[in-house]
Order: C-alpha cells, then sequence, then structure tokens
C-alpha cells in the first residue's frame, strides 16, 4: 500500500492499517489531520446466554470480548475517550459518522453532544434482510442507526447533495437507507467457513458515506477497521485511509480484501457538485479583468430590460442601482433574482448569459 509524497504523510500511516488501541493510536497521529471518521464502535450487547433459532441451532453472535463491558459507566468513559481523540484528530471543517443499535447509540449521542460536536443528522439503516426475531417476544431488530456530526457548530462540512440526489434517481436523498446486510460474496469467511467478523457493514453503506461527505484525496480514519469495509470503499473511491485495529485476526483479512480492491479511474471518481460548492465569483471581477466594460449594455433573458455596468460592479438602470441581482429583482417587481442566468451580453451579434463569464472563471480555478 501506498502512502502520499506531502508533508502529512510524513506523519500519517496514509493507507495503513494500524495494529493497537485505538484511543493510544489516535491520540499519538497529528492533531487536525482528518477529514472524516466513520465509527462502528463495539455495541456493548449485553447479550445473555445463546440464543437459539426455532431449530435448535445456534445464532453466530456478537459475544467477542471486544464487545463486552462490565457496565454502563466503563462503556461510557470508554466511549467518551475515544470520541475526544477522535475530535482532536479533525479538521476545523472535518466531520464523523458513529453507527449503533439501540444498544449504545443513544449513550454515543449524548457524548458527542456533550464533548462539542454539532449533529447533523441522523440517518436510520434498514436493513432489507434482517436477522428474524427467533424468541417472538420483541420486534424484528431491522434497522441501525448512524449519527452524522461535524466537528463544531461552524463547522463547513462537506455535503455532496446533488451526488446522492443521483444515487437516488435524481430525488433527494433522505435519512432513511434501505441497503441490504452484508452476505454472500461479499461476506469474508475464515478458513473453517464462518464469518471472519461477526459485524461486517456492507459496501453500500459505506460507498453512500463516503460519496456524500468526503472528496477524492481526502483522509478517513476507521478507529474500529475490523476487516476493512472503510478502507476498502476508501480505496476504491480515491480516498485515503487509516485503520485501526487490535485484533490481529481481523487485520489480516483486512489487509488481503484490501490488497484485491482497484481504485476506479480519475473519470468515475468524478460526482455530481452542489452549485453551493463552486467557487464563489463575484460580478465586479468580470469587470476587473475586462471581460465586461463599464458602460457595456446587458439585456434581460426575455429582452424586456436594460442596464449598464458600472466600475464598481454594480449596474444601473433608470433609477435602479446595485447588484445583478437586486437590480434585476427590482426591475421585474420579484422578491429575488439570480442576476447570473437573468442578465445577457452581446458578443459577435449574439445574446449570451453572463454565466459563462462565470464558469471561465471557475474553470481557472480547477
Amino acid at each position: 500500500m501506498t502512502t502520499k509524497t506531502t508533508k502529512a504523510a510524513t506523519t500519517l500511516p496514509l493507507n495503513q492499517i494500524v495494529p493497537g488501541d485505538c484511543i493510544e493510536v489516535m491520540n499519538s497521529l497529528p492533531a487536525g489531520s482528518i477529514d472524516l471518521i466513520f465509527a462502528d464502535p463495539p455495541y456493548n450487547l449485553q447479550l445473555k446466554g445463546d440464543l437459539h433459532r426455532p431449530d435448535n441451532s445456534k445464532v453466530d453472535a456478537v459475544d467477542d470480548a471486544w464487545d463486552q463491558f462490565s457496565s454502563f459507566a466503563v462503556y461510557d468513559k470508554f466511549t467518551r475517550d475515544w470520541l475526544a481523540a477522535a475530535r482532536r484528530l479533525l479538521k476545523p471543517n472535518g466531520a464523523i459518522w458513529v453507527i449503533g443499535s439501540y444498544h449504545n447509540i443513544f449513550r454515543v449521542g449524548a457524548a458527542l453532544q456533550d464533548q462539542g460536536y454539532w449533529i447533523l443528522n441522523d440517518v436510520v439503516w434498514r436493513k432489507s434482510n434482517p436477522m428474524p426475531n427467533f424468541r417472538g417476544k420483541r420486534f424484528t431488530n431491522a434497522h441501525e442507526t448512524m449519527i452524522w456530526a461535524s466537528r463544531e457548530e461552524a463547522s463547513r462540512y462537506t455535503f455532496n447533495y446533488e451526488a446522492l440526489k443521483a444515487l437516488n434517481e435524481g430525488i433527494q436523498m433522505r435519512s432513511d437507507w434501505v441497503l441490504p446486510i452484508c452476505n454472500g460474496g461479499e461476506r469474508l469467511k475464515d478458513e473453517n467457513g464462518e464469518k471472519a467478523h461477526p459485524t461486517q457493514k456492507p459496501e453500500s453503506l459505506l460507498h453512500r458515506v463516503l460519496i456524500g461527505s468526503t472528496n477524492p484525496g481526502d483522509v478517513v480514519l476507521d478507529p474500529f477497521f475490523g476487516t476493512g469495509t472503510t478502507g476498502a470503499v476508501a480505496k476504491m473511491l480515491g480516498r485515503d485511509f487509516i485503520g485501526i485495529e487490535r485484533e490481529e485476526t481481523y487485520r489480516e483479512h483486512a489487509t488481503k480484501r484490501i490488497s484485491r480492491v482497484r481504485k476506479f479511474d480519475r473519470d468515475a471518481l468524478q460526482v455530481s457538485t452542489s452549485k453551493r460548492a463552486e467557487p464563489r465569483v463575484p460580478f465586479g471581477q468580470l469587470v476587473e479583468r475586462g471581460m465586461l466594460r463599464p458602460g457595456e449594455e446587458l439585456t434581460s433573458q426575455n429582452g424586456r430590460h436594460r442596464a449598464k455596468v458600472r466600475a464598481d460592479g454594480t449596474l444601473i438602470a433608470h433609477d435602479q442601482r446595485g447588484s445583478i441581482h437586486q437590480v434585476g429583482a427590482a426591475l421585474e417587481g420579484a422578491p429575488s433574482c439570480n442576476g447570473w442566468t437573468y442578465w445577457c451580453f452581446k458578443r459577435d451579434g449574439q445574446q449570451v448569459p453572463i454565466d459563462l463569464l462565470r464558469q471561465q472563471i471557475r474553470s481557472e480555478l480547477d
């Protein structure tokens, strides 16, 4: 696995799986170096005895030592400690996703808020093929909850709204995601044909998380790496990852898995971007650069109105003065107006939207 040849690469173990305790490892990494954290911490399931199916076969439940805590107080301290270490690592505009079940997610949510994170959404992962409730004493547990939070309230976190909308056939992405649990060929098995990890997450879940809240080249940290779903998807999508995992067996499975992953080509990594995410270009910059001249006349798209460009990047039309948006709205008697699409200039006898000039400047910034 490779590492970046940037300054950060001298201290960040990019695209590596780091052995050890997640809190200790996170505390050893440089502060403010991570764009996104995806955390799948122990759920503290508090299972009492074995669970059997109606045919008396035993359910392969989560009974590993890493999921066992002696009390809620011990679990809460563990949660506070790893969240504090995670927050130190996030860049000012960084964010975190934490996934859990009803056993732990409410305690994690309170700890997030107590430590200064700003909760953006809770997302319900509704499993299209959940495990049945064999005892028939409760509802079938058919979902898990993810909390998405920014490092702080003022963070300018990444949200690729248009990309998620495109994933959802042009419909705004909702906060309930219907996806299958990990099974079939995606489920990693050990040498005995048993599950390599009891709570392996599906790649579809991480694909949606990373497409929605990171960009190519971002650094994604998973402090509970397991068998490496986060790393595998990050590699495919052109993100750098750091995995932390204390269990050697899980590290071995993850290493083999990620070595088989092929990164998508550069064109395939590009996603639909929100207009809000594009660089802001003031209209005055068009005047400064001579793309439009003071005194030049602009015409509205509907041909009804004209205005002249002023040297300071404002317009004048009759007794109306102001920005391209203000003057357009005043002339139309409308509460608002997008001046970029409303006004046109003339070139070679043709009416051309001024937005074409803005896009020209934006292309220079790519």
